[in-house]
């Protein structure tokens, strides 16, 4: 199933990961969860005990709020919403992940040409 990704890489892409995905729409924790992994084709596994912590750091940064909202099958459910700060630190970190992946790009195509 997954590639076995080092912990210290999991870990310093989930605020960026997180923000994209509170970017695009609220989201409550398993849904969340859900969506890595789809996005990830299953090569990253979140799990609880990994993820709240997170939403928790965040949320006290004030980088991402919370309400709680009734689903369709009446079930209250913690929903995570992205603030204006966390937009900004959103859209940093994508940068500063973007200088690091044409940096790993450019090592590649340089490999690949020996």
């Amino acid at each position: 199933m997954g590639q076995n990704i080092p912990k210290d890489l999991v870990a310093a892409s989930a605020t960026p990961i997180i923000l994209s995905i509170l970017h695009g729409q609220d989201s409550y924790g398993y849904a969340i969860i859900r969506k890595v992994q789809e996005i990830s084709d299953s090569q990253i596994a979140w799990t609880d005990g990994m993820l709240y912590p997170v939403l928790h750091r965040l949320e006290t940064a004030g980088l991402i709020d919370s309400y709680w909202k009734e689903s369709d099958n009446g079930r209250r459910r913690k929903y995570y919403h992205i603030t204006e700060a966390g937009i900004d630190e959103c859209e940093m970190l994508i940068s500063q992940w973007e200088v690091v992946h044409r940096a790993l790009h450019t090592l590649l195509q340089e490999k690949s040409e020996y």
